[in-house]
């Protein structure tokens, strides 16, 4: 069977994935089993391993209801299994976000969470791990009607009481040209059974990393504001879908500004269902030049340059697939969106990891080569110590040994220094920590939630809003000061060892927090606009404060989670290049001692202790060489991310 664009990039995406990471143990057990392995290039070997191992690809599809989505994703990514995967039929089939993933030490499984969890105002990431909160239901993958069966769990609606679903922060309205749940003459309301679906399911390019996230209709975006602040921003890509037969509403063009444009850079928008406009008694000339007018249409609505929206079928590419019909499935258009999904989603993730991967490799380069060169140096000022020592008598030898005493000595008044500095280095350490402490946030959190459940004004709501945002950009601020001053210290330590003692004068690097605040920064404006379409009134004041702890609250905390691990990182990379100077220092000097006793003792002669030297100094070179060798190696594959 033919493959797709897609799946071609993919299967080399991921053999790239796993021949790197292959080349990477092959190289750490070299190191290992060469007395080169330390502490640092450990580290950055495993961080190394960690983002090939665990490396996702997510790709959203955001669509109002009736646009043909869920068929679109069935066309692109199931067809060749001959049969619908996700539920697709006139009306809405997803009621709730849905991730398709493959994780093979799990069973294929569908889990469901409850619309009841958003009471207690967690959000989905936290759900995701207490897996007693999510029904689970088995897939029989080789059981096509059953695995049919139970993926309509994900269309289920319930009726319910317009105050309980206010109650879970549902938006409910009494008119029906309104975005929400309308109440019907009972007073109810139709709402999704469940919250949030995570499907596993056995597939080729889901094994390789690739995540869908098939969302509801627009209107669930509000409904959910985790899903619009958080996830939809992180997607490597979104297609956009809208529907020729409806052309681009206004509440369209509303979240496609809002929450989906942004850069456009993996930003695709697939026009869908134009074999709408396919008709056999027209010439197919006029047919597409109809087709091309919508496309340009929809490209001037949305701001984006026409070749970025694709005229699609997914209903005839899917049965062009099934059936082996290959002039269905290419007049359907999905092989131009599958190339370019291949074209941009792969090599822009391709290249963040290679990027990532290139700089954890810079720095386990860098180690290796900073002791492979003390090693050399060392070797060679004891073989020249040795050479002057040759056919003098034994006061030269004693005068020998004396000095490099003199040296150690010299050494450990200088490791007495580095133990003072590290207690300094240690306090700036916890002051630093302090400014980015969890401990600290979450009491501001706790606060913060109290205040605003308390407030009886929308001045009041929004100033506690301000109020938490300005707390976490400040003390990143602060963080940026801090750091300052750690880098200031051992830039002076390394420096001071270096024209002391001749070792590398190395430059740690800055401890950068612009992601953070630039994250925060757009939290807050997309915050912002997100609750400015909503009356703050008090019968929603629930609401919005739920709202508001679910996208901008946890994802500030998550910020501050990750910038307390990259400053575990950081302070260990500042650290870590000097001890293992040091060590590999201290270890020089205790062999040149030893060296030069066992000549005066007259238990080596000076010939075979310089000959030794000599053979020492060649395998180091050798390993250099053959070290060398793997880096290139390395680096030529870095280079070649598909």
């Amino acid at each position: 069977m033919n493959q797709t664009a897609i799946e071609q990039r993919f299967e080399a995406y991921g053999l790239w994935r796993r021949d790197l990471a292959q080349a990477l143990v092959e190289l750490r057990t070299w190191l290992v089993e060469h007395g080169l392995s330390q502490p640092h290039s450990d580290l950055h070997l495993e961080r190394m391993h960690n983002v090939l191992r665990d490396d996702k690809l997510y790709l959203a599809f955001v669509a109002e209801f009736s646009r043909g989505k869920s068929e679109l994703i069935n066309a692109l990514f199931f067809g060749e299994q001959g049969r619908r995967i996700l539920p697709s039929s006139a009306g809405r089939t997803t009621m709730c976000p849905t991730e398709l993933f493959y994780e093979a030490e799990r069973p294929a499984c569908i889990r469901l969470l409850p619309i009841e969890t958003r009471r207690n105002g967690a959000t989905i990431a936290e759900f995701k791990g207490f897996p007693d909160e999510w029904q689970t239901i088995a897939l029989d993958v080789n059981n096509p009607q059953d695995t049919a069966e139970a993926l309509r769990h994900i269309a289920e609606v319930k009726r319910v009481p317009a105050e309980e679903a206010r109650a879970l922060g549902l938006t409910v309205t009494s008119d029906i040209t309104k975005t929400g749940a309308t109440v019907n003459a009972e007073g109810e309301v139709e709402i999704p059974r469940w919250r949030y679906a995570l499907i596993n399911f056995p597939h080729p390019l889901l094994s390789e990393g690739l995540v869908i996230l098939d969302t509801p209709g627009l209107n669930a975006l509000g409904a959910e504001p985790e899903l619009t602040l958080n996830t939809l921003p992180n997607a490597h890509a979104i297609l956009f879908v809208l529907a020729a037969d409806t052309g681009v509403t206004q509440s369209e063009i509303s979240v496609w500004r809002d929450h989906v444009a942004g850069s456009h850079k993996g930003r695709l928008v697939v026009l869908n269902k134009v074999d709408g406009l396919w008709d056999d008694l027209r010439h197919r000339r006029d047919v597409e030049h109809e087709i091309a007018r919508q496309v340009s249409e929809t490209a001037r609505y949305l701001g984006v340059t026409e070749r970025r929206v694709y005229p699609v079928s997914a209903q005839k590419a899917l049965a062009g697939k099934i059936r082996s019909d290959r002039d269905l499935e290419e007049r359907s258009g999905i092989g131009a969106l599958e190339r370019a999904l291949a074209d941009e989603l792969l090599p822009s993730k391709g290249g963040l990891v290679a990027q990532t991967v290139a700089h954890e490799f810079g720095e386990v380069e860098a180690s290796v080569e900073r002791i492979i060169a003390q090693r050399l140096q060392g070797v060679r000022e004891h073989f020249g110590e040795l050479s002057a020592l040759n056919g003098k008598n034994m006061d030269v030898i004693e005068h020998m040994m004396g000095k490099v005493r003199a040296d150690k000595t010299e050494f450990d008044r200088s490791m007495q220094r580095f133990h003072a500095t590290r207690t300094i280095f240690a306090q700036q350490s916890a002051a630093l920590y302090a400014k980015i402490s969890l401990r600290q946030l979450d009491a501001l959190i706790l606060e913060t939630k109290k205040t605003m459940e308390t407030c009886l004004t929308t001045a009041g709501l929004k100033t506690a809003m301000q109020a938490f945002f300005e707390y976490a950009r400040t003390r990143m601020d602060e963080v940026v000061k801090d750091s300052q001053e750690i880098k200031a210290l051992m830039d002076g330590v390394y420096q001071k060892f270096q024209e002391e003692h001749g070792l590398a004068n190395i430059k740690p690097a800055t401890f950068s927090v612009m992601r953070y605040t630039r994250e925060i920064k757009r939290l807050q404006e997309k915050h912002e606009q997100f609750m400015g379409g909503l009356s703050l009134i008090m019968t929603e004041q629930k609401a919005v404060v739920r709202g508001f702890f679910e996208s901008a609250v946890s994802k500030v905390r998550a910020i501050y989670v990750s910038a307390n691990r990259d400053a575990d990182d950081w302070l260990r990379d500042m650290m870590a290049p000097m001890e293992s100077q040091v060590r590999e220092h201290q270890a020089q000097l205790r062999r040149r001692l030893e060296s030069i006793k066992r000549i005066h003792q007259a238990s080596d002669t000076l010939e075979a202790r310089m000959a030794e030297l000599k053979q020492v100094l060649e395998e180091i070179s050798e390993q250099h060489r053959t070290v060398h060798a793997a880096f290139r190696r390395i680096r030529s594959q870095l280079g070649a991310a598909p």
